[in-house]
């Protein structure tokens, strides 16, 4: 009789979960995968119905991204000089010449600033705050804790108008340090819910046999209870960061050209007779990107931190 085992699947279970598996990873995916084949589409194959699936590949999207163009007629195409790169020529081939580069380089930039500034600050502020909380005695802690993550409850169109107000008083609208401000306010709340958490699970025995050792408050939490967070540190960082660089409403409202991100500029790229699709796409592509790469370099630590303090001796 062959040896059954209560924790260990059969292999038929084994099979279906993968098959599941997949089909779920495939339908979450698909999407994603359309956005990026629609960046190396042309124009008229970005728009055909039926759908291409099977297209030549072409970066006239990625071109159109990164240039601004104007159109010409034939009398001033022939006095024009040959193509100096890849770029002229594609665009030679729509009867439009390159008049410099876009903005969108500018508004990438602007997303990488605050986003990774907001972040930064995010978890900076919120990891003092989750320490206080979880190892002193705070008045009312339970009430401050609850009003501290009912900020994130409210939607942003109910404070866009007090928000807006407020900067252009202060003199912050359309600047990095103000939208950096403004995201650190909203995701701080979800910082400090999350490391506290992370914290809690951390034994108050080592700070103490730290404390005994000669070592300071300040000593113990950067060499004790630091290290011990960083999984936690690390998970928080990524939802701060994705709330932070896909944040539209605010940035619609707030910046128009200085301190534009991404988001609201990338819906704006407006092609001859209608939408530049190709284009859109590309920059949603580039766009993934930088949290793509984040989320990728701490996916370890946030596994780990998904399920801190799951198992418990």
């Amino acid at each position: 009789m062959s040896a059954f085992s209560v924790t260990e699947p059969s292999a038929r279970s084994k099979g279906i979960a993968a098959v599941l598996v997949f089909l779920y990873a495939f339908i979450t995916l698909l999407p994603l995968l359309w956005i990026i084949s629609t960046g190396f589409k042309t124009g008229p194959d970005s728009i055909s119905y039926p759908p291409k699936v099977i297209f030549t590949p072409s970066i006239e999207g990625y071109v159109n991204l990164f240039t601004s163009r104007t159109r010409i007629n034939e009398e001033d195409r022939a006095t024009l000089s040959p193509p100096a790169n890849f770029a002229e020529a594609i665009v030679r081939e729509r009867d439009m010449v390159i008049t410099g580069p876009s903005r969108f380089g500018e508004r990438f930039l602007n997303s990488v600033i605050i986003g990774f500034g907001s972040t930064f600050l995010s978890i900076f502020l919120g990891t003092l705050a989750a320490y206080a909380f979880s190892r002193f005695r705070v008045p009312l802690k339970d009430d401050l804790m609850f009003f501290i993550l009912s900020t994130r409850m409210m939607p942003p169109i109910a404070v866009a108008i007090p928000i807006f107000l407020m900067f252009r008083s202060l003199g912050l609208s359309d600047t990095h340090l103000g939208m950096i401000l403004l995201y650190t306010g909203v995701n701080i709340s979800l910082a400090v819910w999350l490391l506290k958490g992370f914290i809690d699970e951390i034994p108050r025995e080592y700070e103490e046999a730290a404390l005994i050792d000669g070592y300071t408050r300040f000593q113990a939490f950067r060499k004790v209870v630091l290290p011990q967070a960083a999984t936690g540190i690390a998970s928080t960082a990524i939802f701060c960061l994705i709330f932070a660089w896909n944040e539209y409403a605010f940035a619609v409202l707030l910046t128009s050209g200085t301190a534009q991100t991404a988001p609201p500029f990338i819906p704006t790229i407006i092609g001859v007779g209608g939408q530049d699709w190709p284009a859109v796409a590309a920059g949603a592509t580039i766009f993934l990107l930088p949290v793509m790469i984040f989320t990728i370099l701490l996916r370890k630590h946030l596994l780990r931190g998904i399920t801190f303090g799951a198992v418990r001796k």
